[in-house]
């Protein structure tokens, strides 16, 4: 089972209603929940590990998760609040107001972490759960704490309107990239983490000296490429589709990536390290065919198994 480590919230999207006024619809969100919900939709074996509150949006979160196949058997239940974020539209674009204040997913602490069973062979990370404290500590200790015996991808997805620590969230990324064994960044995330005038493949190079076997960079209409072995690359490009909207299509295109090397028997330590082009390229590629499908239509909507065609 694939395990997706991190946040599970409610995004409030504005819709007129029926009086004019305007009003505000949940819809379940957050980057790791969406790859959880595409990695069931894929029929990969797949679960969630995250601080569910027991309120009705913490309700209505597991249900669409188990609507998508996904096993909740490890969801961490609290009474704490779910995380809510408040979406403003201004001419198109989206600015959000969080209400993460002593949530169920953020004050999740390493005593309320489960053992995992034996069934879990790969965990995944990343997005705003590792931005914020405590719960961000939390996770980390969880990927060091498994590093050693599970596969572990990382996809820090920086938001740094998040980050209200720089030198912890560093000393985190930095630990928990020591101990990957995938890491996907965007160029952006590169940039950040990396700052200064290098060009992307230096930076790419020391990321993937720090730890990782293989290093996925997306640079979103230009595609993406993986690094692999002493310095091998296999670019692919992006797939050409009407875009609706790009909402997760970053997280299903990890879901995407994970799945396909599942597929063909690569989610394991050793053949990461000793990966080929061919395999990682077709992982790549239904990467990008999956979220050519989710960005055709509104909304993180990620497609089912019998949707995906060559």
């Amino acid at each position: 089972m694939l395990l997706c480590c991190g946040e599970a919230l409610i995004d409030m999207i504005p819709t007129p209603t029926t009086n004019g006024d305007m009003g505000f619809v949940p819809h379940s969100g957050g980057a790791i929940f969406n790859t959880a919900v595409a990695l069931g939709r894929l029929g990969v074996p797949a679960g969630m590990l995250t601080g569910m509150s027991s309120d009705l949006f913490g309700q209505q979160l597991t249900e669409a998760l188990q609507a998508s196949r996904v096993d909740t058997s490890l969801l961490i239940a609290c009474d704490r609040p779910t995380t809510l974020a408040f979406v403003k539209l201004v001419n198109g674009h989206a600015s959000y107001s969080f209400f993460d204040e002593n949530s169920a997913g953020r004050m999740l602490a390493p005593a309320d972490l489960p053992v995992l069973p034996n069934s879990v062979t790969a965990l995944y990370f990343g997005g705003i759960s590792l931005a914020c404290e405590p719960g961000a500590e939390t996770y980390a200790t969880l990927a060091e704490r498994e590093a050693s015996n599970r596969v572990i991808m990382l996809d820090p997805n920086i938001r740094p309107s998040f980050i209200t620590n720089p030198t912890a969230y560093r000393d985190r990324l930095d630990r928990m990239i020591s101990r990957a064994d995938i890491v996907k960044v965007s160029d952006e995330d590169l940039d950040w983490i990396f700052p200064g005038q290098a060009s992307l493949e230096d930076k790419v190079e020391q990321l993937r000296v720090a730890g990782p076997s293989i290093v996925i960079l997306t640079r979103g209409a230009d595609g993406a490429s993986g690094y692999f072995g002493n310095g091998a690359r296999i670019d692919v490009p992006v797939r050409k589709v009407d875009v609706v909207d790009t909402v997760g299509a970053g997280d299903t295109f990890n879901a995407g990536v994970l799945a396909k090397l599942s597929e063909l028997g690569l989610l394991s330590k050793s053949a990461l390290a000793e990966i080929s082009g061919q395999p990682l390229g077709e992982a790549l590629e239904h990467g990008a065919k999956v979220a050519a499908i989710t960005v055709s239509r509104a909304g993180a909507n990620s497609p089912w198994r019998d949707e995906i065609t060559s």
